[in-house]
């Protein structure tokens, strides 16, 4: 079911822009609406996530790091593993965020003849590396929708993207990739069974929805061919803010595609897909590790009214006489009395362990 429900859901979502882009009287609500709607859940919704964990207190330094702290001259220190300045800190969270490289060191376990046997696991890495860096390329080469002029670097990508030249139009090398990408990290949540038992709906739904607007997007450029230029029309009128209904020629696949856009853009702040920005905010990535050459102090602390164990004593003395239990006082009077008896006699006090 929880595999289920989430396929379900993005084909309702699929079904549900087809509609839209069928009916002329619902093109407005789906091309214009839905897309506003979604924009401003998603900007409101990422400042406010990363503003509470702003504004969430971290009083100490709990750097995780994988190598040497600085301490002694004559001990060579890691300097990105366990960085100790600020340069260091800006270097781990680029070499995090750019390459993956936590993710780099990740390894898997398995049982082989009786023994649990430890070992690498570079292809979710170098899965996950694809993905995102051909996400990042799609979503640059879509600006030509948003921008006019169109940028000469945008150009630039689209010819270096394109240049194998498969079919016509040709084939984006980012398309292929995260496609096969995607499928690679799906199959893997339904394959393993340890990743399927820990795999939530929302995981599925995440992987479903993002793979539903790469496949639209292919089927729309290589197989339903649609109007680009009233897609650009459309698009120049939304980041305008002059709204313009579609044309005729937009065909319902792009109010599908736009749909699943739409629909992850509202997702996104309530998502794990917040590991965007949240990885930026993480106190065990971007604070030094420094504890030996300065000392912190909690800026948070303030006096705190303390209740003494003496003070809970005479507080419920009379109740602790009335169950026989004897008070401090009494218990430091009987063990000065049997050190003075033992010291008498000549015996050494023995020490209970």
């Amino acid at each position: 079911m929880k595999i289920l429900y989430p396929l379900l859901a993005v084909l309702a979502l699929v079904a549900l822009g087809f509609l839209g882009g069928w009916v002329t009287d619902l093109r407005v609500v789906f091309a214009i609406v839905i897309p506003y709607l979604a924009a401003a859940i998603f900007v409101v919704g990422f400042v406010y996530r990363v503003l509470r964990w702003a504004r969430s207190p971290v009083p100490f330094h709990i750097v995780t790091t994988t190598g040497q702290q600085r301490s002694l001259p004559w001990i060579k220190s890691s300097y990105l593993e366990s960085p100790h300045n600020t340069a260091g800190v800006v270097g781990r969270v680029a070499m995090e965020v750019l390459l993956f490289r936590s993710l780099f060191r990740n390894t898997t376990t398995e049982i082989r003849n009786g023994r649990l046997i430890y070992g690498e696991e570079k292809l979710l890495w170098l899965a996950g590396l694809a993905f995102h860096w051909s996400l990042l390329v799609v979503l640059t080469r879509h600006l030509r929708f948003f921008l006019e002029p169109v940028p000469a670097f945008i150009g630039v990508i689209q010819t270096v993207d394109g240049f194998l030249q498969v079919g016509v139009p040709s084939l984006y090398i980012t398309t292929a990739i995260i496609i096969l990408a995607l499928g690679y990290l799906l199959l893997r949540r339904l394959i393993l069974p340890q990743i399927h038992y820990i795999s939530l709906p929302a995981d599925y739904f995440a992987l479903f929805l993002i793979l539903g607007i790469a496949i639209t997007g292919a089927l729309m450029r290589h197989f339903f061919r649609t109007d680009v230029e009233g897609v650009k029309e459309l698009a120049l009128g939304l980041v305008s803010f002059h709204p313009v209904v579609p044309r005729v020629g937009v065909s319902p696949l792009f109010f599908a595609h736009l749909m699943l856009v739409s629909s992850l853009a509202a997702y996104f702040p309530v998502s794990k897909l917040m590991h965007l920005g949240g990885i930026f905010l993480s106190p065990t990535r971007n604070l030094a590790n420094n504890s030996r050459m300065r000392r912190h102090v909690n800026p948070w602390n303030y006096p705190v009214n303390v209740h003494t164990y003496a003070e809970w004593q005479e507080e419920f003395k009379d109740k602790l006489e009335a169950a026989d239990i004897p008070l401090d006082e009494e218990l430091k009077a009987t063990e000065a009395a049997a050190v003075s008896a033992d010291d008498q006699n000549g015996q050494r006090p023995r020490i209970a362990i």
